[in-house]
Order: C-alpha cells, then sequence, then structure tokens
C-alpha cells in the first residue's frame, strides 16, 4: 500500500503522541496471524486500555525517536506491531502473555519498560506480575490500616479478657 508523505507524516505523529505519554511498550512479530485473530487481539488490547498500531519500520523508528522508547529501534525488524500502556505498565506485558498461550507464531522482539530495554523471553513475567494500580493502593492502604488495626486490637484485649474471665466464672457457678 502506498503512502503519500501527509499519511507517513501523520501516522509518525501519532505514534510519537502515543509513545510519549506511554510507560510500556512491546514490539511483536505478528507473522502467521489471520485477520480475525488479529482483530480479536486488537479487541483484547483496547479493553485493556492497550493501544495496538501496526507500524511500518522506518515510520516506527522515526516516531520513537526522541521517547523514552528509542531503545526499541534496533528491534524494528520484520512485520511488527507496536502495544503501549500509557497507565499500568504491566498491561502491554499481561496482553502479550495472554496472547501468547492463544497465539503460537507471536514473537516478542523488544519490550520497553520506563525507557528501559528488557529481555523479552526473560523478564516478560515479570512485568506481567506488576500490580495494577488498584491493587497497588489497595496494598498500601492495608500497609497504612495494620498498626491501627493492632493498636485497636491491643486496647480491646483487656475488656474482653475480662468478659470472658466473667463468663467463665458464671458457668462454673450454674454448673455447681
Amino acid at each position: 500500500m502506498v503512502l503519500k508523505l501527509e499519511d507517513k507524516k501523520a501516522i509518525v505523529a501519532d505514534v510519537a503522541a502515543i509513545a510519549a505519554s506511554a510507560v510500556s511498550a512491546i514490539a511483536t512479530d505478528y507473522r502467521g496471524l489471520t485477520v480475525a485473530q488479529m482483530t480479536a487481539l486488537r479487541a483484547k488490547a483496547r479493553k485493556n486500555g492497550v493501544y495496538l498500531k501496526i507500524v511500518r519500520n522506518t515510520l516506527a523508528t522515526k516516531a520513537l525517536a526522541g521517547t523514552s522508547f528509542a531503545c526499541l529501534a534496533p528491534c524494528l525488524t520484520g512485520p511488527l506491531f507496536l502495544a503501549f500502556a500509557k497507565d499500568d505498565p504491566g498491561a502491554v506485558a499481561r496482553l502479550m502473555k495472554d496472547a501468547l498461550k492463544d497465539y503460537e507464531n507471536l514473537t516478542i522482539k523488544g519490550l520497553v519498560v520506563s525507557g528501559q530495554l528488557l529481555d523479552p523471553v526473560r523478564d516478560l513475567d515479570k512485568v506481567a506480575s506488576l500490580p495494577t494500580r488498584e491493587q497497588a493502593l489497595a496494598l498500601l492502604l492495608s500497609v497504612f490500616q495494620a498498626p491501627v488495626t493492632k493498636l485497636v486490637r491491643t486496647l480491646a484485649e483487656p475488656h474482653a479478657q475480662l468478659v470472658r474471665a466473667v463468663a467463665r466464672v458464671r458457668d462454673q457457678k450454674q454448673a455447681a
């Protein structure tokens, strides 16, 4: 498909804008996927808040230059799609981890989180296991709540012991 210069500039600008605000990205070789499989993967990506785009490698290299994903440039060979996560760094990795189970033909060429190029084979599981924002906030709140809960239990325990002791005395008197 022949693209005009204006179309190429628009694609580069679009991908550069997404890359500027994203926190993680994956470049994946999609050879062997059918159109239906690719459509299903795109739908799953939209549902999970992941931007997925098939871009020519030369345009992707130009779009990623000057962003924290410029280190992905050596990985841009062959037919690839780029997937970016704006909020949750683990969203892209979770999407690709699930996609690898469903589609054996996918090959991850590059994984970038916060400007660091990671080994896609070794680090995909680590990045996919990162908690979501809601999970991280829940963990933080439980850490804040634990000391207060312990204090309340400690302060309430002498009264609870007194009530249990009085109840035992009452039960002994009723039994006798």
